[in-house]
Order: C-alpha cells, then sequence, then structure tokens
C-alpha cells in the first residue's frame, strides 16, 4: 500500500493479467475474486455492506472493466465483460456483457455476447460513446421524421384537393404584361 496507495487484502483472489491503472485509492476487499484480464481505475473500491462471516465483497467476471471511483458493493457477481461506468455505485447482480452507470448503479445498454473472433474495444472508463445517448442526432433524428411526416400529409392534401389549373410565374407574368395598358412616354 505504501508505494501504490493500492489496498488489497490477503484473503482477496486475484486472476491472471489484472491491470490496475493509476492505483492510488483502489481497495479490494477481503472475500473479493477478480476474474482474469479485470481492469479497475482509480478510486474504485470492492467493499463489503456487512461485517458478518463469510462472502461479503463482489465477484468480478474475466474481462470487466470498472471505471474511476465506482464502487462495487457487497457479495455480488458482476458479469464477464461488463463494464461500470465511472462513479457508479453497484449493489445488485451486474449480467453478462452489461454497462452500468449511475448511483444506483442500472444497466443501460447490454452488449452482445456472440463471439465475433474480434478483439474487445477497449474503453478506458469503462463505457463507449457507442453506449451513451447521442441528444443532437435523437434531435435531428426527430427533425426528420417530422419533415417526412408533414411530406406524406400534404401529398395526401394535394392529392384530395380538386385539380387547379397550373399557375408557373412564367404564365402570369405573361399574362399580366398582355393585360396591362403600354405607358406612352
Amino acid at each position: 500500500r505504501v508505494g501504490t496507495g493500492i489496498e488489497i487484502h490477503p484473503g482477496a483472489h486475484i486472476g491472471r493479467r489484472v491491470f490496475i491503472d493509476h492505483g492510488t485509492g483502489v481497495v479490494i476487499g477481503e472475500t473479493a475474486e477478480l476474474g482474469d484480464d479485470v481492469t479497475l481505475y482509480q478510486g474504485v473500491t470492492l467493499g463489503g455492506t456487512s461485517l458478518q462471516p463469510g462472502k461479503r465483497h463482489p465477484t468480478l467476471g474475466p474481462g470487466v472493466i470498472v471505471g474511476a471511483g465506482a464502487k462495487v458493493l457487497g457479495p455480488l457477481m458482476v458479469g464477464a465483460n461488463a463494464r461500470i461506468g465511472s462513479n457508479a455505485v453497484v449493489v445488485k447482480d451486474v449480467p453478462e456483457g452489461a454497462t452500468v452507470v449511475g448511483i444506483p448503479g442500472r444497466v443501460v445498454q447490454p452488449r452482445p455476447t456472440e463471439k465475433t473472433g474480434e478483439a474487445p474495444c477497449f474503453a478506458a472508463y469503462g463505457i463507449t460513446s457507442q453506449d451513451l445517448p447521442d441528444p443532437v442526432a435523437r434531435a435531428v433524428k426527430g427533425l426528420i421524421d417530422e419533415v417526412t411526416m408533414l411530406r406524406h400529409r400534404l401529398d395526401q392534401l394535394e392529392r384530395a384537393q380538386p385539380q387547379t389549373p397550373d399557375l408557373t410565374p412564367e404564365t402570369t407574368l405573361a399574362e399580366d404584361e398582355a393585360e396591362r395598358p403600354q405607358a406612352r412616354c
């Protein structure tokens, strides 16, 4: 702890290739279990919620990413390849491949669990831009949907109207000039 600022209880079980980035403030409790290839960022707490004997700390499956400042509390299970966003407080089990954010932690978008043969995308803080709603894109999509609906309505109204003669600006200009008396200078 003195050199790194990381507190790992001697009773914790740590898998292979666990990566603790900027480890200051990381706390891993006595009955915590970390699977292979887990990534923890600064200030993560894998803590207990009671002093009763037995399992009191979380179990993280392989490939889990826990963002900076997140707290994962109690004897819960975080499924393989799940992601926990920065500063989330997780007190319930997390499904495999899910992304959890907020206080209390909630699943925002499950990740596909199919094997694609590609290496998983590395997300430095537990979430990627693909997981977050884009308010500008949502607004533009709403505008496009509205214009499409209005065009459809306009087409319906035009079909329902009786046919009117074509009054293009060229036709009306020519007619206007023919009917207008000529000025004499």
